[in-house]
């Protein structure tokens, strides 16, 4: 064999070997991508960069491996539904008090899972393996709540805050908390006291 055909040899492999990098890679993000849904673009944009991203994010499906998540029991399950209408339902009276009450019954129900509860960075991250889908409202609703603790929500806001709770709560849970006619709160009526909260 030549060394002019030993080069081509070595010239091919390293083609192929660098098309089969890009591959893996590139198969990778895509696995990523459809794993995070928008929390895969939100943690680039917040990263230097792509790669420093990605990293981030496989560190995340490592802690998240390292959990012990626990399915609910049909009674557990029901136990929250239950909790969730009857909260939805205050909203009507007290719309601040309730916001604050749905952020802790979420919160109950992540521990209930398996998910740490403390830091909230933390918990969004050990949340976005499995829950990505449903992270930007649980965002939302923690930042309307704050507003809420210093006196800078209304009530169309903290309206808006029961429904992103809503949606990690449902997420978590495997299914809709509430029948279909009461999915969403909305602020009462003075000639309707008795209105059942609906979108």
């Amino acid at each position: 064999m030549s060394s002019t055909q030993v080069v081509v040899i070595v010239i091919v492999v390293a083609v192929i070997a660098a098309l089969v990098a890009v591959a893996v890679v590139a198969s990778r993000r895509r696995a990523l991508r459809e794993r995070f849904g928008p929390e895969y673009d939100r943690v680039v944009a917040e990263q230097d960069s792509r790669s420093a991203a990605e990293r981030e994010l496989r560190e995340r499906e490592r802690r998240h491996a390292e959990l012990e998540l626990t399915p609910l029991s049909p009674e557990s399950r029901a136990r929250y539904a239950a909790a969730w209408e009857e909260l939805q339902v205050r909203f009507v009276d007290s719309p601040a008090e309730t916001v604050g009450e749905a952020d802790e019954l979420v919160s109950r129900l992540i521990a209930e899972r398996g998910y740490p509860t403390g830091d909230f960075s933390d918990q969004i991250a050990h949340l976005s393996v499995e829950h990505a889908r449903t992270l930007t409202h649980y965002r939302d609703a923690h930042e309307i709540r704050q507003r809420n603790e210093r006196g800078e929500a209304g009530t169309e806001d903290l309206r808006q805050a029961l429904v992103h709770y809503r949606a990690l709560f449902a997420d978590l849970l495997g299914e809709e908390p509430v029948p279909t006619s009461t999915q969403q709160p909305e602020q009462r009526h003075p000639d309707h006291d008795h209105d059942v909260p609906s979108r």
